[in-house]
């Protein structure tokens, strides 16, 4: 039989000056921390992809990229970590965090799907710089791009679809972005 425990409450100084120290990354959700877990290979080769992609793309640019060691606050005063994140316009002043993101990218799974595309959804649709938020499959091809132009209405593209990241002024194909990733419907594609 499994015992709930209690979570501990603590101030939102006293979770960033924590994750300074911390050998694992933390979320930070109504006063609560939560570990962060691991990352399949897949995950890390999507990731590794987009990063590469956007930040050739923005090398002369002002935006920055970041992989997920940056955390990003909500204005629900959570603090995520997501995947990949654009930042155009940092105006905090801050080594560890935004709160002026451009585009958020998360990779999904089964035991991730729920909190990316409900619960940060809504919370990141709420950062008034935020232009795209962006969901990437990772077992199977299917990305979601949301967009504050198109009144968040989700848009999916697939293998032989292309993407224009309209807050960049970028367009990729979607197989780039899943290059060397082992799945179903990539072995179909490269065979």
């Amino acid at each position: 039989m499994s015992v709930l425990q209690r979570q501990q409450i603590i101030s939102e100084q006293e979770y960033l000056e924590g994750e300074l120290v911390s050998e694992i990354k933390h979320e930070y959700v109504d006063g609560c921390v939560y570990a962060m877990a691991g990352a399949s290979m897949n995950h890390e080769r999507i990731c590794a992809n987009v990063i590469r992609h956007f930040g050739n793309h923005l090398a002369e640019q002002p935006c920055d990229v970041f992989g997920s060691d940056i955390k990003v606050r909500t204005p629900a005063a959570s603090y995520r970590y997501p995947d990949v994140m654009v930042v155009c316009d940092n105006a905090e002043n801050n080594d560890h965090f935004t709160q002026s993101p451009t585009i958020l990218v998360e990779v999904i799974s089964r035991s991730t799907r729920k909190n990316d595309e409900e619960i940060k959804r809504l919370e990141y649709m709420n950062i008034s710089t935020l232009q795209e938020y962006v969901l990437i499959e990772q077992d199977f091809v299917d990305i979601c791009v949301l967009r504050r132009a198109k009144n968040w209405q989700p848009a999916h593209y697939f293998l032989g679809d292309e993407i224009t990241f309209e807050s960049i002024d970028m367009t990729i194909d979607v197989a780039s972005l899943y290059l060397k990733v082992l799945n179903q419907d990539m072995d179909e594609w490269r065979a």
